[in-house]
């Protein structure tokens, strides 16, 4: 009988001290962050370069994977449902806070199924164009696509994607609607912008910056309210004709709801460790953007970022009627 007791103790204990252990342990394998796009695109640069920085600090390799679909509502689906072990992490940006509105029978819940580890970066975006375009500034890009509108095509990076809302902004600002084409990530539209199949794409500086430099895209704005310092010569949407148009792409880290805090907070430390990285902050300025600040690196400001930026956007995209469901 006392053995059985004893068994039972010991058994109880070990549940109990699992996670415990576990999280003392972590991290004991190579952790996975899930991209919801394609390689190649701005939300894929971020998540290599902050993997890289990340896992210097956690002293693991960290892997990118990338799950694109339904406009970062496939990948998000699978990490809701991962196991909350602390090895499959997901890198999303503002997509997170526009699903709960697009998609009208989302599988998961964008605010409970995932627990916030911080916010990483606010990204500038920028209107482009492939290198034969005839406008050559904005004025006349906006003029020119007013006049062939059923003739020009608008790239972006499927339903929800950061590309797909600063174009939706967009028409709205120019009271014109184009024809869009969507792809699985800004990687692909970007390849056809350079091909010469599709027009024009609002795309992040993460995925830009380096064409615009060589030359092989022509860009006409940046979508904030002061220029971007990588890009000084390109001016802002308000310079060049567009005002009150503005269009920042935050990306936040998440891991599966029910991720032990420990775990939780051994991430969070090593995200603040990689933002302050000189490799990365060097790579993010090249790329024309910057890590948040420390108080910003935080689960709780991710947290109200998100249901503040939920709210936002939620009015907007119903009073449009752009559903993708």
């Amino acid at each position: 009988m006392m053995t059985r007791l004893l068994s039972g103790s010991f058994a109880a204990l070990a549940m109990l001290c699992g996670p415990v252990a576990h999280a003392a342990d972590y991290p004991s394998k190579p952790i996975t962050i899930i991209v919801p796009f394609a390689a190649g695109g701005p939300t894929d640069t971020v998540a290599r370069l902050l993997g890289q920085a990340m896992g210097a600090d956690l002293k693991q390799t960290m892997i990118v994977e990338n799950v694109a679909g339904a406009g970062g509502t496939v990948g998000a689906g699978r990490v809701a449902r991962a196991d909350p072990d602390g090895y499959t992490l997901f890198l999303h940006h503002i997509g997170q806070s526009t699903a709960p509105a697009l998609y009208r029978k989302l599988p998961y819940n964008a605010v409970t199924d995932f627990v916030p580890i911080g916010l990483v970066t606010d990204v500038p975006m920028t209107l482009v164009a492939r290198g034969n375009f005839p406008p050559k500034d904005l004025k006349e890009l906006i003029a020119y696509v007013k006049q062939n509108k059923d003739k020009v095509t608008y790239a972006n990076a499927g339903l929800g994607s950061a590309s797909h809302l600063c174009g939706m902004l967009f028409m709205s600002a120019i009271d014109t609607d184009l024809t869009t084409v969507p792809y699985g990530g800004t990687g692909p539209a970007m390849n056809d912008i350079l091909g010469g199949k599709v027009d024009f794409m609002c795309d992040q500086t993460t995925n830009t910056t380096g064409q615009i430099k060589a030359g092989k895209i022509k860009v006409y704005a940046v979508t904030t309210k002061k220029r971007v310092p990588s890009l000084p010569d390109v001016p802002t949407a308000a310079e060049a004709g567009l005002p009150n148009f503005e269009v920042v792409v935050w990306h936040g880290l998440y891991a599966p709801k029910g991720t032990p805090k420990a775990i939780v907070d051994r991430l969070n430390a090593a995200l603040k460790v990689a933002l302050k990285d000189q490799t990365l902050n060097k790579r993010f300025a090249d790329l024309g953007t910057e890590p948040v600040a420390d108080n910003q690196a935080t689960p709780e400001a991710l947290g109200a970022h998100l249901k503040a930026q939920i709210d936002l956007w939620g009015p907007i995209i119903k009073k449009a009627g752009a559903f993708a469901d």
